[in-house]
């Protein structure tokens, strides 16, 4: 199994630019699903949960071809009814996007549990609400989820139970297809959910409101083929800014779609981080205050997760990597998920000071130096967070596990390395 090793302590200087990003990909590759004509995508980002996708589609009949690297054309002019493996739909979550698309074309699916990260618990409760409301009909068993719409999928009102990214995007698939008009309220507006609702308008479908949380779809008859680019990880974007900043570097970010840090921008700078917008690119300069900005009355301030446009989840692991190195005092809280905190344990053994207050809150006191240690990385955004840690700690890193990093991040470690890290892929021992 491939590590990472580090060595800390060097400025990263240079220029870089992002993959495509993962959470778009995913959902845009189950969307292909929906029509029998061939679709373009380029800037797909080569990554593990993304190639995961790629085979469940092609166990269904689906034909991908690689045209050049990071284009594929898929292809769904013949879908086969088959048993998923489980195997495969167990290593990411995105394989519950299938449930969508499938009753849209298909007209049901038996779809084993998805997987991905263990960061606490994840519901697929709003997904099966959303996708009964359109005339779905789903049997629940241990071993798989079994999904029909023997009448066929009618248009309507959905009113989500939360703004979960992955069911309102199982809500708008299968909604496009389905006659009738439907209204998602409390719907999910993260970039990929924007992202994907104009790539679903491209190829025929009907929504209005997008960047809303009520979404508006009047369903079409048929979707045809198309092309598109799939947009920047603004995830990645935010993680190469936390690497410059803790290393004391000065890097330039190509094309990083700075629109859609506005939320990021604002929490970073209260830890006293800052770049400038040039277009579609971002400069960090290296002279970062990296003071914590107390709120009124001298009081800690505290980081908090929320639905988008507000702090997204997938970023509070790189947020608290950087506030160890940042004067002050920080309380974040993640109230998403039970276990997104469960890597503190790694960066305290480094020489971090903060205190774990429960599985959803912690406290960060910087600035700390970071000493290199034998490492693990437990799921894809920790582990690329502790790589940051590394890169700023004194001495030698071995992070174990990177598979983990692979799944969300594309030769992330060759993209350090450009920038001037001192970071080696090898075979763990």
């Amino acid at each position: 199994m491939p590590a990472f090793l580090i060595e800390g302590g060097y400025p990263l200087k240079g220029e870089v630019t992002p993959s495509g990003n993962k959470n778009a990909a995913l959902p845009l590759l189950a969307a292909c699903l929906l029509t029998d004509e061939p679709v373009v995508l380029h800037n797909v980002p080569q990554i593990g949960d993304v190639h995961v996708m790629r085979q469940l589609l092609e166990t269904m009949g689906v034909k991908i071809d690689d045209l050049k690297p990071h284009t594929w054309r898929v292809h769904a002019q013949e879908i086969r009814d088959c048993d998923l493996a489980p195997d495969l739909a167990r290593q990411i979550r995105a394989s519950v996007l299938l449930a969508g698309p499938m009753l849209g074309r298909k007209g049901g699916i038996v779809l084993p549990p998805p997987g991905g990260d263990v960061i606490g618990r994840r519901r697929v409760d709003t997904h099966f609400m959303a996708l009964k409301r359109l005339g779905a009909e789903i049997k629940y068993g241990e071993k798989e989820f079994s999904m029909r719409a023997p009448q066929g999928l009618s248009g309507t009102k959905i009113l989500l139970d939360e703004a979960s990214v992955t069911a309102t995007e199982n809500a708008i698939m299968a909604a496009v297809v389905a006659p009738g008009e439907s209204m998602i309220l409390n719907a999910a507006s993260e970039p990929h959910v924007q992202e994907l609702c104009n790539f679903l308008n491209q190829l025929g479908a009907n929504i209005e409101n997008i960047g809303s949380n009520s979404l508006k779809i009047s369903g079409v008859e048929k979707l045809h083929g198309g092309e598109h680019t799939i947009g920047p990880d603004y995830l990645e974007v935010m993680s190469l800014i936390g690497a410059a900043v803790i290393t004391g570097g000065e890097i330039t970010i190509r094309d990083a779609a700075p629109e859609y840090l506005s939320m990021a921008r604002l929490v970073f700078n209260k830890l006293g981080v800052d770049w400038e917008i040039d277009g579609h690119d971002i400069f960090v300069p290296a002279d970062q205050k990296m003071k914590v900005e107390f709120d009124i009355g001298e009081k800690i301030p505290q980081i908090s997760v929320m639905p988008w446009p507000a702090f997204p989840t997938d970023l509070m692991s790189i947020a608290i990597v950087v506030a160890t190195q940042c004067k002050g005092t920080v309380l974040f809280h993640d109230w998403m998920y039970e276990t997104r905190m469960f890597f503190i344990d790694k960066l305290v053994s480094m020489g971090a000071n903060i205190i774990l207050c429960d599985p959803h809150r912690s406290i960060v006191q910087g600035p700390s130096q970071l000493f290199g240690e034998p490492l693990e990385s437990p799921d894809i955004r920790a582990g690329l967070a502790l790589t940051l840690a590394a890169l700023s700690a004194k001495g030698t890193s071995r992070i174990r596990n990177i598979n983990q990093i692979d799944r969300g991040y594309e030769r992330i470690d060759e993209k350090l390395q450009s920038l001037g890290a001192h970071i080696q892929r090898q075979e763990d021992e």
